[in-house]
Parts: structure tokens; sequence; C-alpha cells
């Protein structure tokens, strides 16, 4: 992780906390995912993003958000995103894709390099990487299901960036925080995600 860069990131967070009149959002945050990231089922309101904002507008952090979700995406689709999102100056970037990936049982290898390559542009290119592991169902089968997990944290090793270990910790399979479909969640677990998020956030805004 590039400590300079972070040490800048948290002044600054700092100074806004500080200052909690100021109005300026110098400080963007580029979510690249899914539905998990879209908000599907919910109103744009109450996905973990936009939830994340809110909950940080209210320590005095003020920062602008990019969702850039899309239902149904996989992998593949991550590098041409990040270069479209590129334009707007995403600060730092929270890689959370390969959920669809694992569910279509996708190569593992060629998912690995789709995510790869996406962090080696936000890094060329000034833009912080963060990435958010997931796991796949046990009837994709032993083998792979564990190959898929250990993608994520082989990344963050391999290009020295923050691991979130799982995006939907303490809310997978819990059925009363999940919608009918049991894989995406609904009002209550997106905000625990949020809550998760903000708090890996912290995370990396304080270290070094």
């Amino acid at each position: 992780m590039n400590k300079a860069f972070i040490n800048i990131l948290l002044s600054f967070l700092l100074t806004l906390a500080a200052s909690q009149g100021l109005a300026q959002e110098e400080l963007t945050i580029l979510f690249l995912g899914d539905s998990l990231t879209e908000g599907y089922g919910l109103d744009e309101e109450e996905s973990f993003p936009s939830l994340v904002k809110e909950m940080l507008a209210a320590d005095g952090i003020n920062i602008r958000v990019l969702n850039a979700g899309i239902s149904g995406s996989t992998s593949a689709s991550a590098l041409s995103r990040l270069q479209w999102y590129i334009r707007s100056q995403p600060d730092l970037m929270v890689l959370s894709l390969g959920a669809n990936d694992g569910l279509r049982g996708l190569s593992i290898d060629e998912m690995k390099a789709n995510l790869a390559e996406t962090i080696e542009f936000a890094q060329a290119n000034g833009v912080q990487a963060a990435i958010t592991g997931m796991m796949v169902p046990p009837n994709m089968g032993p083998e792979y299901t564990d190959a898929f997990a250990r993608v994520f944290p082989d990344l963050a090793t391999e290009y020295d960036i923050p691991l979130m270990p799982f995006l939907l910790q303490d809310v997978a399979a819990v059925p009363e925080l999940n919608q009918a479909d049991g894989i995406h969640p609904n009002a209550e677990g997106t905000r625990i995600v949020a809550t998760n998020m903000v708090s890996f956030l912290k995370t990396i805004l304080s270290s070094g």
C-alpha cells in the first residue's frame, strides 16, 4: 500500500471532521461491483455505497461516492468499466466483483486475471485499490469453493492492497437479513454491509 498516499487521505479526512461546515467533496470513492453494490431490489438511497456516504457524513466526513454496481456483471467487465470511470478521477476503488463468476462456475484463473489487470490499471492511474472477498455456495464442490475464496487474499497480498475478507460478513445465509432469493441483502442487511464497509474504510485511512 502507498502509505504516503494514505497519510494524505487521512490528513484530509481529519481536516474535514474538524470543520463540519465544509461542503467540498474532494475525496471520491468508486465502488466497482455487481448487484450487491448496485443495491438490487432496493431504492438507490438504500444501497450500501449510499449508506456509506451517509454514515461518513454523520461523522463529519464528506465524500463523493460513485456506485458502479451493475447487476449480473462478472469480472470480465471490470477493466472496461474502470477505464470509463477513470475520467471521474476516483481516489479509491473498492473492487467487489467475482460473485457472478463463482455462481456460474466460470474459470477461476480467468477471474483472477480479470481482477488483477483492473487493480494494475487503477494503480497505474494513481487510484488506490482495495478489494472485498466473496464466497460461493458449497454445491460448487470443495475444490472450486476453496480455490475461489483464495483469489481475493492472494490478490491483496500480490498487489499490497487492503482486503475486506467477506463483503457479506454477518449477513450471508441469515434469512431475515436477505431478500426472498436468499442472495441479496434486504434493507436491514444492507445497512450491516455498509456499517462493516465504513469500518473497513476507516481502517484503510488510519493505517500507515
